[in-house]
C-alpha cells in the first residue's frame, strides 16, 4: 500500500502529512533546514486525502493522524472516502483532459500497484518527491519498495504500510487452516456455501485470483512480464480449472459475489460465511478486539 502525489496540486500541502504518518520528529526537521521550510510553508494549509473509506480501523487512524497534524504542523487533514481508487484515477484524468493543469480536488492519493501503474502511464503523478522525506531513511531497503505492480516507483510514491494477502478464518468451524490452493479447494467441497470471494476487478477479489495463479502456475517468470495473447490462455490454464472446480463450492454457489472486502467481512461476522479475504495481516486481530468479529477468528497468511 502506498501514497503518491497527483500532479495538480501543491507539492508542499501533501508532504506533512506524509511526514505524519511516518513518525517524522521535530528533532528531525532541526537538521534538515529543506524540510522545515517544507513544513513552515505547509501551515495552514488542507490536504485532501483520497483513500479507500472500507476499513473502520483505517478511517479511525486518518482522525488521529488528522488531530497529530494539526497540532503538530497545523495542517488540516480532509480524508475523501471512496470505494475504488480506481475512481480518483478516472476524476485526475477527466481534469487532464480538460485542460486542468492546477487547483485539482486531489492532494494525495493511497494507492495500489494497479492504480499507480495507470497513473504513471497516464502522466497524472507530480514530481519525485520521496527524497525530500526525512523518515523515508527509516523504511526496509529490502522490501520491494523499488518498483509498483511491477513498475519502476521512480520517487513517485511513499509507502505507507506493509500488505499481504490473508485468510481470516473462523477457527471453530475451520479445523485445520488452509495454507495452499489446494488445501482451500478441497475445504470448500467438504464445507459448500461457508467461502467465496469479492468480485472482480474489486481489489481483494483481483489480488486474491493474482495469489492462486502464482501459486498454480509451473514457471511464474511470464507473470512478470507484459501478457501477451500468444502466451496468455496456457499461462492462466490452471487458474481457469482451479475455479471450475471452485466455483460451485462458493456462497451463493459462485453465482453472486460480495462486491467488497467489507462486505465478505459482514458475512463472516454474521455467520454465513467462515472466511474471508483480507489484505491487512493485523485485521483480523483488531476487528477481534474492537468486537467487530467473533475471538474465534484468525489470520492465516
Amino acid at each position: 500500500m502506498r501514497l503518491s502525489l497527483p500532479s495538480f496540486k501543491q507539492l508542499l500541502c501533501a508532504l506533512p502529512l506524509l511526514a505524519g504518518s511516518l513518525l517524522f520528529t521535530q528533532a528531525n526537521a532541526a537538521d534538515n533546514p529543506q524540510w522545515q521550510q517544507t513544513l513552515d510553508e505547509a501551515k495552514g494549509q488542507t490536504v485532501y486525502f483520497n483513500a479507500w473509506g472500507g476499513s473502520p480501523e483505517i478511517n479511525a487512524y486518518l482522525v488521529w493522524a488528522g488531530q497529530e497534524l494539526a497540532r503538530e504542523y497545523q495542517v488540516k487533514l480532509v480524508q475523501v472516502k471512496v470505494d475504488d481508487i480506481a475512481q480518483s484515477v478516472s476524476q485526475l484524468l477527466a481534469n487532464k483532459q480538460a485542460g486542468k493543469q492546477a487547483g485539482g480536488p486531489i492532494d494525495l492519493l493511497w494507492v495500489n500497484g494497479e492504480n499507480f501503474k495507470a497513473l504513471k502511464e497516464q502522466g497524472l503523478l507530480g514530481a519525485p518527491f520521496t527524497r525530500e522525506l526525512p523518515n523515508m531513511a527509516l523504511v526496509d531497503g529490502a522490501l520491494p519498495v523499488s518498483e509498483d505492480f511491477t513498475v519502476p516507483v521512480e520517487g513517485l510514491e511513499a509507502p505507507w504500510g506493509i500488505g499481504q494477502l490473508n485468510l481470516m478464518v473462523n477457527s471453530e468451524e475451520v479445523k485445520q487452516l488452509p495454507t495452499s490452493a489446494a488445501a482451500l479447494l478441497a475445504w470448500t467441497k467438504a464445507h459448500p456455501g461457508r467461502f467465496t470471494y469479492p468480485k472482480p476487478p474489486q481489489f481483494h477479489g483481483s489480488s486474491f485470483l493474482k495469489q492462486i495463479l502464482l501459486e498454480l502456475t509451473p514457471d511464474p517468470a511470464p507473470l512478470y512480464r507484459e501478457a501477451t495473447e500468444s502466451d496468455f490462455a496456457k499461462v492462466t490454464a490452471p487458474l481457469w480449472a482451479w475455479l471450475d472446480e471452485l466455483h460451485p463450492t462458493l456462497w451463493r454457489k459462485g453465482k453472486l459475489f460480495p462486491t467488497s472486502a467489507a462486505e465478505t467481512r459482514q458475512l463472516l461476522d454474521d455467520g454465513e460465511l467462515a472466511m474471508a479475504i483480507s489484505f491487512n495481516p493485523q485485521e483480523a486481530q483488531s476487528a477481534v478486539q474492537n468486537g467487530t468479529l467473533p475471538p474465534s477468528v484468525m489470520a492465516v497468511a
